[in-house]
């Protein structure tokens, strides 16, 4: 092969975390994907730069991370070829299917279409038609993702039951495990580049140690019993990030405002489903001609007025739990409830909003049971028992079940009013 061939088939990639990152064959075939290429506008961690003026990293930075980590993790497996291939199209295409703002809009996503992120990612890899969604983009060349896979022997369908996890096939657990496990290349990934762009440093974890010490045993991934520290190291950056940034209150008050923004849709839940294909900006500039309250959050956001949180429940009060429960199975009624509270607060509709991921979210640490160590005398699961360690993995990532935000102009009243007449309402 010439110098000028292997230029054209072999790109290479200067990566602030992990360095170099060479992507060739067909992994450089879908990086010129429009589905791929439009995560450039998507940010990784939603709205947290209205708290970390630096995180404005994106989630196709992250894909390519992830790409990359797979690759390392394959290796030091002796996977074969065709394995390692396979599972490294799984990290590469394993966000394909995020709406505007990531994570931000998932509430909304389920509400609307019926399915989560991941469905979409596989439809995508799959060929599968999901309308306003996979539809080729405007004016794109792109040839279909199944194709490109096709034609390079990599078969679309495994690819998309590694990267959605609802498809679980025991046939591939290991290579499962790489991209869904406890200590996976997605979460190697996204920790360090968290930690290194929010400048958040709980997140710095041991990567190298982690990938040096990783191993297979009966198809199961595990990790040497000598890389026991870089594991309990990376529990607690996992565990301090999810309190310090992911659910830091002023970054969930931004998600609420636009997942509310979205709700507040004359037209909800019958929207365009073009809007979960969206960039950041695509997103912002579609609200901001809808008017009314949607375009006011619009608004809110250019210049950083957020609400501001005026209740947070650390438990929900004796009687009220059931209540509570039926406002995370019915979206409508708890909007219905935000604008009744809003009514009696003098404000306009949508001037309360609740925030209930700290009874939905998982602890940072809640698939911890699964990590095994693996010694001379064979696999243990240390953090099954009780420990700090495991104490720490538990630990939720918010210390609130229920919170409250509105605009900074009416807190000091909200603050007031607003517990005894959620009690009374609920």
């Amino acid at each position: 092969m010439s110098p000028r061939r292997r230029s054209a088939d072999r790109k290479t990639i200067f990566d602030p975390v992990h360095g170099t990152v060479s992507v060739e064959g067909v992994a450089l075939s879908l990086i010129g994907h429009a589905a791929f290429q439009r995560l450039w506008g998507v940010r990784q961690t939603g709205f947290a730069h209205l708290v970390f003026p630096g995180a404005n990293h994106t989630r196709l930075e992250h894909s390519l991370g992830v790409f990359w980590v797979t690759q390392q993790m394959a290796h030091r497996l002796g996977l074969s070829e065709d394995e390692s291939t396979t599972v490294a199209v799984g990290g590469l295409l394993h966000d394909l299917g995020h709406a505007p703002f990531s994570h931000t809009l998932d509430p909304t996503t389920i509400e609307v279409l019926g399915f989560g992120h991941e469905r979409i990612s596989r439809a995508w890899i799959t060929g599968q038609a999901i309308e306003g969604i996979t539809d080729d983009r405007a004016a794109d060349a792109s040839p279909a993702m199944p194709d490109i896979l096709e034609l390079a022997g990599v078969n679309p369908r495994v690819v998309a039951d590694l990267v959605d996890p609802s498809h679980r096939r025991e046939s591939q657990p290991l290579l499962r495990a790489m991209l869904h496990g406890a200590i996976d290349a997605d979460r190697i990934d996204y920790l360090q580049r968290d930690a290194h762009y929010t400048g958040v440093a709980h997140g710095t974890i041991d990567a190298a140690r982690l990938l040096d010490t990783v191993r297979e045993h009966r198809g199961r991934l595990l990790f040497a019993e000598k890389g026991r520290n870089a594991v309990e190291g990376f529990l607690v950056g996992r565990a301090l990030m999810y309190s310090a940034v992911y659910f830091h209150k002023t970054v969930r008050a931004a998600e609420v405002m636009a997942q509310s923004a979205l709700e507040r849709l004359p037209e909800y839940p019958n929207v365009p489903h073009e809007i979960f294909g969206m960039t950041d900006g695509e997103f912002l500039a579609f609200l901001a001609t809808t008017g009314q309250r949607s375009a006011e959050m619009v608004r809110r956001f250019r210049s950083r007025r957020l609400f501001k949180r005026a209740l947070a429940w650390k438990e929900i009060p004796t009687g009220l739990g059931r209540a509570v429960g039926r406002l995370l199975q019915e979206p409508a009624r708890r909007r219905q409830l935000e604008d009744d509270l809003a009514d009696r607060l003098h404000l306009l509709p949508g001037g309360v909003l609740l925030d209930l991921s700290g009874l939905t979210s998982r602890s940072a640490g809640g698939d911890w049971d699964e990590v095994g160590l693996l010694g001379t005398r064979g696999p243990s699961y240390p953090f099954r028992a009780a420990s700090v360690w495991r104490d720490l993995a538990m630990r939720p990532p918010s210390a609130w079940k229920l919170a409250a935000y509105v605009p900074p102009e009416n807190r000091p009243v909200a603050v007031r009013r607003l517990p005894g007449l959620l009690r009374r309402s609920l």
